[in-house]
């Protein structure tokens, strides 16, 4: 599903109150890390990811190296806090998905 820029702004007002989910550190982008990333957001849809004070790699790099690996897409970066969204693969959990495309 590619976002539009209401669809978007929609999103960053949906996470604005989440808190964030998971964490890049010092271990940096591992492709176990990516593939729990991936199964989080099968069952949120939307979430928050943010990189602690140790890591090695900038938020541009954690985006480039998502968006390289997956089909999640990097809503916001505020920061070091990154907003990713995916439709989920369950058609029981698309609450979020379903909602932004009405628009």
């Amino acid at each position: 599903m590619n976002l539009r820029g209401k669809q978007k702004r929609f999103l960053r007002s949906k996470a604005q109150r989440f808190r964030s989910k998971f964490s890049v550190g010092k271990n940096g982008l591992t492709e176990a890390w990516v593939s729990q990333l991936d199964a989080a957001l099968n069952n949120y849809e939307l979430i928050k990811i943010n990189l602690q004070q140790n890591t090695d790699v900038t938020t541009q790099e954690v985006k480039a190296y998502i968006e390289d690996h997956t089909d999640i897409q990097v809503v916001q970066i505020i920061g070091h806090v990154l907003v990713l969204f995916k439709e989920s693969d369950d058609e029981d959990k698309r609450v979020i998905s379903a909602q932004a495309k009405e628009i």
